[in-house]
């Protein structure tokens, strides 16, 4: 039989992922007689997902149904294109009997390089494949560009291959746009978008509209254009992620918390979406959804690199609220079994000290659990201490005092962490929520973001005065002393609208600049459990995956 392409393909690898003995093994022999030499293959998704996260694939074909599991291909390839664990030079192919328009739709507005209706002949697949190969290598240029982390140029080629209509037009839009965001150029990002739905109107054209506006300020926009996407189509996924994280950003943390359910439920084996669901429960208060939703994405994925451990540590602050000793030694387990596949990893390691923290503490040792947190506390001003140690540590102090147990320096230690990190609305209201078993932190927390609120106002009001460059020291001062980030961007802000106005602006830039570094994790914008590609993206993964040794398939 033909090769696919010219080109050899005997040193590429394919993986088949495929439920059916039989099925599995004919698909195998159809690629060894295209001359594919090294096919690996496997009959369950958590094994697709254990081999596509730790080894490249030239191919993947990949059955869209399991019978006997919840998750299905498309499961599979959302997490994977949600946490950048797919290279853009895999060609993924889905295998289905849906012979429906909507399904045939979704493939080709997607990242997948096509679907292959059952029951197909060796010459279909062949096809498929030869198209797929025939993009990657139609957009070489761009992907090469991508692989050298050099956006600004992959961008460009993407525009000039756009506007000339050359060949995939369409799919050269989409990554073009994707990159505009990464380069936080959503404006641009917007028109290419629009620019797409001018040509032709695609759910992934609208969606990226929304998340422009999402990432250009404008949540309550993007919420209006979400709503009539879900609409026209109540089961579009990443639809519902990026209206959750709207919703999020907006502190509108009861509608957030149904559009995650929607979309987990809607794709229940979806780690990612789980652990969105799970935070959000927890952070409302819905303790009992919370549990038992990361337990499940602990159960799916605690061994996939798509999983973030910090669903171990909300879970066990749960276990620990109820007292349940033995799933709070398991989460004490899970982090060791963590740590020592990657002892180097200093996230795990803080986060395994909360958990063991909270086990110490279940059993009485008050001593041994009050050092542990003071230190904690005293990397509290550190660049490094971000806003998921802050949320952690408040929590443990919230828990410390439901139990009668006081530090000395609390309310100071709680009123530094909602000034730092008091920098948005869902951030305030998040830390809040941190501190639910003790209403009096929460009521603290919200009161320093008013406060915060207040030396924003009142520099701005000296900005509107006439007196810009008074502004920027005002929130140059202020910012020093609560490393708060919001301050410092307000800063920025002034000197670039004002830098006529205000002359010689390179010593107040100067410190502008130093204290972003120490403020540096105090971003305004968190994550919540949605790994490193947000909702509706597509992939951008960077660098080459070393191909193992071993091609021996499983």
């Amino acid at each position: 039989m033909a090769l696919l392409l010219p080109e050899d393909v005997s040193n590429t690898r394919a993986l088949v992922v495929e439920g059916n003995p039989s099925m599995r093994s004919i698909l195998v022999a159809q690629l060894k007689d295209f001359g594919v030499k090294a096919v690996a293959q496997c009959g369950r998704i958590i094994d697709a997902r254990r081999m596509l996260e730790f080894q490249t694939y030239d191919f993947v074909l990949c059955e869209q149904h399991f019978p006997n599991e919840n998750a299905t291909g498309q499961d599979l390839l959302n997490d994977l294109r949600r946490n950048q664990m797919l290279p853009f030079s895999t060609v993924f192919v889905m295998i289905t009997g849906e012979a429906t328009y909507a399904k045939v739709a979704e493939a080709a507005e997607s990242a997948l390089d096509g679907y292959l209706l059952k029951p197909h002949k060796p010459s279909h697949l062949s096809e498929r494949l030869q198209a797929a190969r025939l993009r990657k290598v139609s957009l070489k240029d761009i992907f090469q560009a991508i692989e050298e982390s050099d956006f600004a140029r992959a961008a460009q080629l993407c525009l000039e291959r756009f506007e000339s209509r050359g060949q995939f037009w369409l799919y050269a839009a989409r990554i073009g746009a994707e990159l505009l965001l990464r380069l936080d150029q959503p404006a641009e990002a917007k028109k290419l978008y629009e620019a797409v739905i001018r040509a032709k109107t695609l759910p992934w054209a609208k969606l990226g509209v929304a998340r422009s506006m999402l990432d250009g300020g404008q949540p309550a926009a993007a919420i209006s254009t979400l709503e009539n996407l879900v609409t026209e189509d109540p089961t579009y996924t990443d639809a519902y992620d990026v209206m959750g994280r709207a919703q999020f950003e907006l502190g509108k943390f009861d509608e957030a918390l149904a559009t995650y359910k929607m979309a987990s439920t809607l794709t229940p084996a979806s780690i990612g979406r789980l652990q969105s669901f799970g935070m959000m429960s927890f952070y409302a208060g819905k303790l009992d959804d919370a549990e038992r939703t990361l337990a499940r994405t602990a159960l799916l994925g605690l061994d996939s690199r798509i999983f973030d451990c910090q669903s171990l540590v909300l879970m066990a602050f749960v276990q620990f609220e109820r007292g349940d000793h033995k799933a709070l030694q398991r989460g004490v387990h899970d982090f060791e079994r963590l740590l020592e596949r990657d002892p180097g990893n200093e996230r795990t390691r803080r986060l395994s000290s909360v958990v063991e923290t909270l086990l110490i503490l279940h059993h009485h040792k008050i001593a041994q659990a009050l050092e542990s947190v003071r230190s904690m506390i005293k990397e509290v001003r550190q660049p490094d201490f971000d806003f998921e140690s802050a949320s952690n540590l408040v929590a443990l102090l919230a828990q410390l005092a439901k139990r009668a147990i006081q530090l000395e320096e609390v309310h100071t230690v709680i009123e530094q962490l909602a000034l730092r990190f008091c920098a948005s609305r869902a951030m305030s209201e998040l830390l809040a929520g941190s501190a639910k078993a003790h209403p009096e932190y929460a009521d603290q927390v919200r009161h320093c973001n008013a406060k915060v609120l207040r030396y924003a106002e009142y520099a701005m009001s000296l900005s509107l005065k006439g007196d810009p460059a008074g502004a920027v020291r005002e929130l140059i001062q202020r910012g020093q002393e609560t490393l708060n980030s919001k301050l410092v961007e307000s800063a920025t802000s002034v000197l670039d609208r004002y830098s006529a106005k205000i002359g010689d602006t390179a010593p107040l830039r100067a410190s502008v600049e130093a204290l972003r570094g120490q403020c540096a994790s105090a971003k305004a914008r968190v994550v919540l459990g949605e790994g490193q590609r947000k909702a509706g993206a597509l992939t951008l993964r960077i660098g080459s995956t070393p191909k193992p040794t071993s091609d021996t398939a499983p």
